[in-house]
């Protein structure tokens, strides 16, 4: 039996605490299907836009928010939950690059026609809960 003295009650208290402030420890990569080390590089603005993203109405969330490396810099492309919708491309910054698909033709607006074709080394930053 388990004699529990205050030195035990404040170690389960401290660990509990540290354990929900924790960051996740990996992330998946959606090409790859893997899950990959997390470093939380992902900067202060985009994480706002986050968790800006989960106050929405569930029907009005984008699916995820994916980190790549576009034409040598970080970028983060978010989906929006329906097709009609232009999906969206942001700088590290928080600055929009544009739409490179989505909209109701499927080819976003034009600004980012390369970006399918040159968007490398994917990583899920976040996505909607199911």
């Amino acid at each position: 039996m388990i004699r529990l003295t205050p030195v035990f009650i404040a170690a389960l208290i401290s660990c509990s605490t540290a354990q929900k402030k924790a960051s996740p420890a990996a992330m998946i990569d959606p090409e790859a299907g893997t899950a990959v080390a997390f470093k939380d590089s992902v900067s202060a603005c985009i994480r706002a836009k986050i968790d800006s993203i989960k106050k929405l109405p569930a029907h009005e969330q984008p699916q995820n928010v994916i980190e790549y490396e576009y034409k040598g810099k970080k970028v983060y492309y978010v989906t929006m939950p329906c097709c009609d919708f232009f999906n969206e491309v942001y700088d590290s910054s928080c600055k929009l690059l544009g739409h490179p698909d989505g909209g109701f033709t499927g080819r976003g607006d034009g600004t980012l026609p390369d970006f399918s074709a040159e968007k490398k080394k994917a990583k899920i930053i976040w996505q909607v809960s199911k």
